[in-house]
């Protein structure tokens, strides 16, 4: 479950990004802050967008900023951004991102199952609007247990 690899510490809401390396790299510092992935984790998130485009954004206004394991991700963990102005990614479909679900994977294993995880809270027509009026960390933190929990 998504919730099991999300802590407060990782959730910022409200973030000012000037473009999508920005909003990358201001996603994921929490993660290296932290202790769950290197800084080198994080340049390679950007590299690989700069050389495979955005394959990060994984639906419409969502980006899964995410490298290899082996780019220095130390635990798994997930985080959730939300930009103040949405930012465009060079995703033709999906653009521009408003909402980033930084990744750290130690394994692919870990890497598909929050993927997973996260296409089934997308699938819910309120989970996007519901984090967009969400006023605090905890309050991110409570929508995604909460839905993960729903039937459905």
């Amino acid at each position: 479950m998504l919730s099991d690899l999300l802590d407060e510490g990782l959730v910022q809401l409200g973030v000012e990004a000037t473009d999508w390396e920005d909003a990358v790299r201001k996603s994921a510092a929490p993660l290296v802050e932290l202790g769950m992935a290197t800084a080198g984790y994080v340049d390679d998130i950007v590299r690989g967008v700069r050389e495979l485009g955005p394959y990060v954004v994984v639906a419409p206004h969502v980006a899964l900023p995410h490298a290899r394991p082996e780019s220095g991700a130390l635990r798994a963990a997930i985080g959730v951004v939300t930009l103040a102005s949405p930012v465009p990614f060079g995703s033709e479909e999906n653009d521009p991102v408003r909402f980033l679900f930084p990744l750290a994977a130690t394994d692919s294993d870990g890497h598909l199952g929050a993927l997973q995880a996260l296409v089934e809270l997308l699938r819910a027509p309120a989970f996007l609007g519901r984090l967009e009026r969400a006023a605090s960390a905890a309050e991110v933190v409570e929508i995604i247990r909460e839905m993960e929990g729903a039937p459905e």
